[in-house]
């Protein structure tokens, strides 16, 4: 199986929002037992609950997605 936050990302990208992209996770959750392992070996190393991992996750991809969109915003008004 690819990393764990590699799967989380393509899940983002794919969906139209947020609440469409944890439903699809859940979903997949429930259909795969090994992802299932991997996903609560993954919220214990982050130290969160698996029930705001994913969540926990995407808000914090999407803040440093605006972070770099922010930064280069940022560069263009120097000038």
């Amino acid at each position: 199986m690819e990393n764990i936050t590699d799967l989380f990302m393509t899940i983002i990208k794919q969906s139209p929002s947020l609440d469409i992209a944890e439903s699809e996770f859940r979903q997949m959750l429930i259909d795969d037992p090994e992802l299932k392992r991997a996903y609560k070996e993954y919220c214990r190393e982050e130290g969160t609950s698996e029930r705001r991992g994913f969540r926990d996750f995407c808000d914090q991809y999407l803040e440093d997605q605006n972070d770099v969109w922010n930064s280069l915003s940022d560069y263009d008004n120097q000038e």
